[in-house]
């Protein structure tokens, strides 16, 4: 999962892929009441852990340097060309928090997608519903992304 999402980023990104799958193991294994249902829970648990990782990494990078380092991502099966405009991660980061307030589900879908790189039926086994879901909710969660990032 960590090697699929560090091989969308810029080459010269400063997390390693072997220092995400560190810092999300730290995360995970930081709370000792963690107990996995299955398989498909661990997977939606580490894509939620890479996600702020990533995020905190992005964050610092951003403190660190008034801004200069934000880093441009796309997701897969790309939203458009939009997306190169954004500053990121952090902005990425802001609108899936807001997305999650009005479509959960939607929100979900895209962590689990992008920042854990499940596949459709991944993602339909983690959170329980059909593949035609996922799917649905994909596009809809991109379309109102798409929407967000065109009116900043």
């Amino acid at each position: 999962m960590a090697r699929r999402h560090m091989n969308r980023q810029k080459a010269g990104h400063t997390l390693q892929t072997t220092a995400l799958i560190h810092e999300a193991y730290l995360r995970l294994a930081g709370d000792s009441n963690k107990h996995f249902e299955n398989r498909a829970h661990f997977y939606g648990v580490a894509a939620k852990a890479m996600r702020c990782v990533l995020v905190d990494h992005a964050r610092a990078k951003r403190s660190a340097k008034r801004g200069a380092a934000q880093i441009a991502v796309t997701l897969d099966e790309g939203i458009g060309t939009s997306w190169e405009r954004m500053s990121g991660l952090i902005a990425l980061d802001d609108a899936l928090t807001d997305l999650a307030r009005l479509h959960p589900r939607q929100s979900q879908t895209v962590e689990l997608r992008f920042f854990g790189g499940l596949s459709v039926e991944e993602t339909a086994e983690v959170l329980q519903v059909s593949p035609e879901t996922v799917m649905r909710d994909w596009r809809q969660a991109k379309a109102w992304l798409q929407r967000e990032f065109d009116h900043q």
